[in-house]
């Protein structure tokens, strides 16, 4: 196993196995202090920045107080080392500079299964495809067409690694252009989920692509893993088209985090009796998403220079942030 780890990483990973995602009160700790001191405040008594609301302070120590196991770094660490995963940090030229805009919110870490060079380039390289689990063959198809095109001109499709359009982003890209997808998983990458898309994960592997999430190994996946792991769909691309989803959709969650971001978003239209396609005509009916028929539809979201942050409030992401009332494209 290899020594080369820093205290900052080691610090990291710990956090990140007793922490959530998305954590705002770690993340802001650990921006702040660093995570070498965030770790040390968890089970002492010394006071927390002022910054920190006393009551969510306590709340937070309580709640990883008993989650950080020292023994557990080291068995992230064999488990990274049998698996061959790589772990990027902010210490790393390889980190995702796009993360900065999360915030509080941005992953303590990244763990890597495949090509880290998928993270590289601009932006504009990359492009979200989500949708819903149970996916129509309209769905699948249009899916399957926009991703095998837009991998064939060099753009790089991330997607979640789910069933429906998910896989169907991921296969027909990597058929087009071996290499040219990204899985964002909300499980460790020793746990992939779903457990049936596992051929899946290693074919997107064995062609060069690249498995990421901001889990350590062992981390199995929650309802609130899936919605917090749509941000990092949101960020890490240019832009996210949604190209089926029923009306309370998980997915709908991704283009939330996508427009409080200020990145265009499109959607798919299906037809106006399609239950599955209610989701989209969702988003078109908000003016928060463009129609995307085709490709060219898509490298015209991806290329715009939409920089500007969402000039009106996105109800959909409001309601995305209300986990109760979404229905995560997942099955638990």
């Amino acid at each position: 196993m290899s020594d080369s780890f820093s205290e900052d990483r080691l610090a990291r990973i710990s956090l990140a196995a007793a922490s959530e995602p998305g954590d705002t009160v770690t993340g802001t700790l650990v921006a702040r202090i660093g995570a070498i001191d965030t770790l040390a405040l968890v089970a002492s008594e010394a006071s927390l920045p002022t910054s920190i609301d006393p009551a969510e302070g306590s709340l937070w120590r309580r709640r990883l107080a008993p989650r950080v196991d020292p023994g557990q770094v080291d068995r992230i660490r064999e488990e990274m080392d049998r698996r061959a995963l790589t772990m990027l940090t902010t210490e790393d030229l390889e980190w995702p500079a796009e993360l900065q805009q999360l915030g509080s919110r941005a992953p303590l870490a990244l763990w890597l299964s495949g090509r880290p060079s998928r993270l590289e380039g601009l932006t504009a390289s990359r492009i979200t495809l989500v949708g819903a689990r149970a996916a129509t063959s309209y769905g699948e198809h249009i899916t399957m067409e926009l991703a095998a095109d837009l991998a064939s001109q060099g753009r790089v499709i991330y997607s979640g690694g789910a069933y429906g359009i998910d896989g169907a982003a991921h296969n027909a890209a990597t058929a087009a252009r071996p290499g040219s997808t990204v899985a964002v998983l909300a499980s460790g990458l020793d746990r992939y989920y779903p457990a049936g898309n596992q051929q899946l994960f290693e074919r997107i592997q064995d062609a060069g692509g690249l498995l990421i999430s901001e889990l350590p190994p062992g981390a199995a996946p929650t309802r609130w893993r899936f919605l917090q792991r749509n941000r990092l769909l949101a960020v890490l691309s240019g832009a996210t088209i949604v190209v089926e989803a029923g009306y309370r959709s998980g997915s709908l969650n991704v283009a939330g985090e996508a427009h409080s971001l200020g990145k265009p978003i499109g959607a798919v239209p299906g037809p106006v009796t399609s239950p599955a396609s209610a989701g989209c005509h969702r988003l078109l009916q908000e003016g928060i998403a463009t129609i995307v028929t085709d490709t060219r539809d898509a490298i015209d979201l991806l290329d715009s220079t939409n920089t500007a942050g969402p000039d009106r409030p996105f109800n959909v992401a409001t309601v995305a942030r209300r986990t109760h009332r979404l229905e995560p494209d997942i099955s638990l």
